[in-house]
């Protein structure tokens, strides 16, 4: 199926709407891999007829479908490794002491796709620190799309995906072989929440985070999206937490509020105390004039 410019034009406008996802001219054929599959599963004769019957309606469930049909999911476990070195050898040590009085720990996994980032962080607590056990862990992970959501909350790989990062000892350990499916231990499942969150839309209620991972979702956004969620973090995560980016991505000259910090090889970033002052500041003030 072929997708004509005007289409083409028409898709591009409702993603970026939807998810701020940005769709480059000459990304047609992208387009076309990804809905033909969506248009034939819909009953629809043609790409076009599925594109006429979008624009019939504002919104709907067709509207969502194609929307995360264009969504980005590419994962895997242990994705950029030296990131979960960083967090098992700097990070988790540093929160261990810091809340050592409370002994409760928040995370979120801004884009959890089909399950392989949040798990991995997961396992990483449960194999390595054992002084977790009796905490009050919070771990929500999120993504735009229910269909990931669904594949994420069971747990199960196919064994493409379970050998794409993942060491041996810990797929044996942590995983039971069903069929031509691994399925994560009812244990490690349990451990992380995951909840249907658009990053560009309001947030919900969340706990002060002591670690937020957004990896690999800025690039994909144009430079006031990024600059508008980024504005956000410091509501959510903890003065002294900790913010992991992808490797191609920054906080550089887009927002002041962050600053880069090296720790075992790999980099994470922090919010500057002046910056989330003002901020924090700012907010208080907001939510007394309503």
């Amino acid at each position: 199926m072929t997708i004509t410019n005007i289409d083409f034009a028409y898709i591009c406008d409702m993603v970026r709407k939807h998810s701020a996802i940005v769709l480059d001219p000459g990304k047609e054929y992208l387009v076309e891999s990804r809905l033909s599959p969506l248009a034939r599963q819909e009953g629809f004769g043609s790409l076009q007829d599925m594109v006429d019957n979008l624009r019939s309606s504002p919104s709907g469930d067709l509207h969502r479908k194609v929307v995360e049909a264009m969504t980005t999911n590419e994962t895997s476990f242990f994705r950029e490794m030296r990131v979960f070195e960083m967090f098992r050898r700097a990070i988790v040590p540093k929160l261990l002491v810091d809340r050592a009085s409370e002994r409760s720990l928040n995370l979120w996994c801004a884009a959890s796709s089909t399950g392989q980032e949040p798990y991995s962080f997961a396992i990483l607590l449960r194999e390595h620190f054992p002084s977790l056990n009796g905490w009050n862990i919070t771990f929500i992970a999120s993504d735009i799309s229910r269909e990931m959501l669904a594949r994420a909350r069971g747990g199960r790989f196919n064994q493409l995906e379970v050998n794409r990062g993942l060491p041996a000892h810990l797929l044996v350990k942590y995983f039971q072989k069903n069929g031509a499916m691994w399925e994560i231990s009812p244990d490690i499942r349990r451990m992380v929440e995951f909840r249907e969150i658009n990053l560009i839309h309001a947030w919900p209620s969340l706990p002060r985070m002591d670690v937020i991972s957004l990896r690999n979702v800025l690039i994909y956004l144009d430079l006031e999206t990024k600059r508008n969620i980024l504005s956000r973090i410091p509501s959510v995560l903890d003065p002294e937490g900790y913010l992991l980016l992808g490797g191609a991505e920054t906080t550089t000259n887009v927002d002041d509020a962050f600053k880069a910090v090296a720790l075992e090889g790999a980099t994470c970033f922090r919010l500057r105390e002046k910056s989330y002052l003002l901020r924090a500041s700012v907010s208080r003030r907001l939510d007394k004039s309503y």
